[in-house]
């Protein structure tokens, strides 16, 4: 594995002061609590929790990329574990047996750093984009065959792109033309020369990309099975804490956790004692100045933290 390219874990401190907090006093104390880091990443979350776990505690991590596996098996502590899936598969655990859930959601550095991994418009390199590059359709494939319509939706829906159906025609005109793109820097070029207007200091292949990698990995998708699957996992008290880098995964963990808690009531039987609520919101945090200046990609960061209440039985649709 390489290291020359490194990972600033944003809000590491406050992340795991919010996973781990002060259990509810008024739940019942469970022998060997078990944390879950869904994104493993680098480890900068896990070292750290496991730096302040008991000795009979457990941490289960998760993570698609090989390179992350490989950084996991520096990690010697017994207490701790890996798995090779994405976070969707959360709620494989069994039900109520973890005490808090962590979610650092999109890619780490090393990830847009790494030019052979095609993440960023910055580097020559293969249009790849895949989380896991050991399974799955590459950019480069799926926009080899994909028709100007599917193109228009993805990068209008994931990207927020208002030039969405401009950039899917120039895409599908070059492939006819001179074949499929292969490359990060002919994807960005071809989106330069197609947006004639952006915001200032932001790249035009920056939606575009954005757009391209959320829908090739399915991270949406996997976010909102990995929510469930936490309300499912965790245990009375338990805390869920979400980062999120961008508004489609922010606005998916807000509407989750305010959906939860809240009682719902079932018009159809007025006078039925409503489904109680599972989740108590606790708050929202932003990265500190100090934090930004010192990494600027932590400046989008928000953090969403939650715990699960004392209810039971299985989340309301």
């Amino acid at each position: 594995m390489d290291n020359a390219w490194t990972h600033t874990t944003v809000l590491l401190g406050e992340a795991v002061d919010a996973l781990l907090g002060t259990p509810d006093a008024s739940a019942a104390p469970h022998a060997a609590p078990v944390y879950v880091d869904a994104t493993f990443g680098r480890g900068g979350h896990s070292r750290l929790i496991l730096s302040r776990l008991a000795a009979d505690s457990r941490l289960i991590a998760f993570d698609k990329d090989p390179d992350a596996l490989a950084e996991a098996a520096r990690i010697t502590d017994e207490r701790f574990s890996i798995r090779h899936q994405g976070f969707k598969h959360l709620g494989e655990l069994p039900p109520a047996s973890v005490a808090g859930v962590l979610l650092d959601l999109g890619i780490s550095s090393p990830q847009v750093d790494n030019p052979a991994r095609g993440f960023s418009f910055r580097f020559e390199g293969p249009l790849d984009m895949r989380m896991d590059t050991t399974r799955g359709t590459s950019v480069a494939q799926w926009l080899a065959q994909a028709e100007v319509d599917q193109i228009t939706e993805v990068i209008r829906d994931y990207g927020e792109e208002r030039f969405a159906g401009a950039i899917a025609k120039a895409i599908v005109a070059r492939r006819q033309a001179r074949g499929p793109l292969d490359t990060t820097t002919e994807l960005a070029q071809l989106v330069a020369d197609t947006v004639k207007t952006r915001e200032p200091g932001q790249n035009p292949a920056t939606r575009t990309f954005q757009a391209f990698r959320i829908f090739i990995n399915a991270e949406l998708e996997e976010l909102q099975q990995a929510l469930a699957g936490a309300l499912k996992v965790l245990q009375p008290g338990g805390r869920l804490v979400v980062i999120s880098f961008h508004s489609l995964e922010d606005r998916i963990v807000k509407q989750f956790i305010t959906q939860h808690a809240k009682e719902v009531y079932d018009r159809r039987a007025p006078f039925a004692a409503p489904k109680v609520m599972q989740l108590k919101a606790l708050g929202r945090v932003r990265p500190g100045a100090a934090e930004v200046a010192a990494n600027p990609r932590a400046r989008s960061a928000i953090m969403r933290v939650a715990e699960r209440t004392a209810s039971t039985g299985e989340p309301s649709p």
